[in-house]
């Protein structure tokens, strides 16, 4: 009987372990591989240089924080770059014990919406902390400026998913004898954030979004007339007093329809890229550079799509 007991006791415990192993991550920590102990965390970053992303997350949350780690925190290069560049910690803002004393130690309230600190070796705050930044954009960024500050390494694809999801972009359409060129070419240009194949009024065009702060309407346009891809350009009304300043025929958009998904990105169509999830940004660059610089646009990638174009996984 005791031996049948024991048996049984074995058995509950396989089981119970079992479940716990498989049981799901929290909706809230979105599908980061999260370290627990902040001591574990500084020890870590002090010795490979790696700043740690400390998620401050009420768990369980509500649906604004639910949201959050579905969106952000489980947007895949969110989740690589928080792997891969930083050193992750969680700490629950609705605990007690270790996660109530790390609290305490960095004055974040209890029971807050979540907040990202990103911190040094010896727990400072590499920049400053700022709430109220939930969306992939802000926290990219964010990440950004914590690796420039600890004179690290920012990858491109980092940099990409910032730009693409920043309000400040602009787009302009350009007419050119074949959109597919118009997408290559156009996405070589710095500052030229995403691309796409479209028609209006009767022609091939290309859509582009671009960002202000690094090339300007004016710059841009010229950079499309050297590749021969401006036979007219289009933009917003309110950007026709800059467009005007060239010699080119400018018009307002108007009409404008996208291409079939047959027609977008096929620079990439017939490469080991083409089995890439990429974001609208990688996916801009990649076509631009994969049938003249393969290596730049590799450089868009991050280490895992790199790995899988390696193994043809």
């Amino acid at each position: 009987m005791k031996h049948a007991l024991l048996a049984l006791a074995l058995m509950l415990t396989s089981l119970s372990y079992s479940a716990a192993s498989t049981t799901a991550q929290p909706e809230e920590a979105g599908k980061v591989h999260w370290g627990r102990i902040l001591e574990t965390a500084l020890a870590s970053s002090a010795q490979t240089g790696r700043p740690v992303f400390a998620l401050f997350q009420e768990i369980p949350g509500c649906a604004g924080c639910k949201q959050f780690g579905r969106e952000v925190m489980s947007h895949p290069q969110i989740v690589e770059a928080v792997e891969t560049e930083f050193t992750p910690l969680l700490i629950h803002n609705n605990k007690g014990g270790r996660d109530t004393e790390v609290l305490l130690r960095f004055g974040e309230p209890a029971w807050n919406y979540q907040v990202v600190r990103f911190l040094n070796g010896q727990g400072e705050d590499l920049i400053p902390r700022k709430d109220q930044v939930w969306d992939t954009g802000g926290i990219a960024e964010r990440m950004i400026a914590a690796l420039t500050q600890a004179e690290r390494p920012v990858p491109a694809y980092l940099q990409l998913l910032a730009a693409e999801n920043s309000p400040g972009l602009k787009q302009a359409v350009f007419s050119m004898y074949c959109f597919w060129t118009g997408e290559m070419a156009l996405g070589q240009i710095d500052g030229v954030i995403t691309t796409e194949a479209g028609f209006m009024g009767g022609h091939e065009v290309t859509l582009v979004k671009y960002d202000p702060a690094v090339i300007s309407l004016p710059q841009l346009i010229t950079a499309a007339e050297k590749v021969e891809c401006a036979n007219t350009v289009s933009v917003p009304a309110t950007e026709l007093p800059t467009a005007k300043a060239t010699r080119l025929k400018i018009g307002t958009i108007s009409g404008y329809r996208t291409a079939p998904v047959s027609d977008q990105k096929k620079q990439i169509s017939g490469t080991p890229a083409e089995r890439l999830t990429l974001s609208p940004a990688q996916a801009t660059k990649v076509n631009a550079w994969i049938r003249t610089d393969s290596a730049r646009a590799l450089n868009f990638l991050t280490k895992s799509q790199q790995a899988r174009l390696k193994t043809g996984v």
